[in-house]
């Protein structure tokens, strides 16, 4: 093999000169990618809606059909004697429509303890339900009644009960939003966490006399 002359030899080492030169420029102008700006983004999820309820109101019972309710201006109330038994005491209060035409009383009436004044002392009465609600009809001059039990405060210790001296009852007929006012001297628990007044349906007939 004849070696190369001199200046093809020189010709060769500056050929391969720039090319590596132009690979050297080639790799030093590359880059690698750029970096990319961070992108923040905001996803806002809607909280979930509230189911919707319905309030735990009981339905009013209906009043069977009848005459119309009697209006506390058509009746007057009455006690009858009391009986005791059980560490309480139990008296009919009567209703006598006093109007000239029949109407009918329905359920329970509201009956409470009272100041001179009228202001209420101590809880309402619980409603007993030893007989179911019905229409009691009442002909002019007729009388329905309503049992009222009192316990004696007594049954309580007296920082539970806080006794009170009351003179009168403020009842309601069913259904009505006037009261009817009677005389009765008693001994009642001004706390209303005390329950001592209890009241049944009203039924028909007098009662005791």
């Amino acid at each position: 093999m004849k070696p190369f002359p001199v200046a093809a030899r020189s010709a060769f080492a500056v050929a391969a000169c720039v090319s590596a030169a132009g690979f050297l420029a080639a790799c030093g102008s590359s880059s690698g990618p750029s970096a990319q700006p961070t992108k923040t983004i905001t996803v806002t999820v809607p909280a979930p809606s509230a189911p919707a309820t319905t309030p735990a109101t009981p339905a009013p019972t209906p009043t069977p059909a009848g005459p119309a309710g009697c209006a506390t201006t058509a009746l007057t109330a009455s006690l009858g004697p009391g009986s005791g038994a059980a560490g309480s005491r139990y008296f009919p209060i009567k209703f006598t429509n006093t109007s000239g035409s029949t109407c009918s009383l329905y359920g329970y009436p509201g009956v409470s303890f009272v100041t001179a004044a009228g202001a209420q002392v101590g809880a309402a009465a619980t409603e007993d339900p030893t007989y179911p609600r019905r229409l009691i009809t009442l002909a002019p001059g007729a009388t329905a009644r309503a049992e009222l039990r009192i316990a004696d405060a007594q049954n309580y210790p007296p920082a539970t009960c806080h006794p009170a001296s009351v003179h009168r009852l403020k009842i309601f007929p069913p259904g009505q939003t006037s009261a009817l006012y009677l005389t009765l001297t008693a001994t009642a628990c001004s706390r209303t966490s005390v329950q001592i007044l209890a009241v049944q349906t009203v039924q028909p007939g007098r009662g005791s006399q």
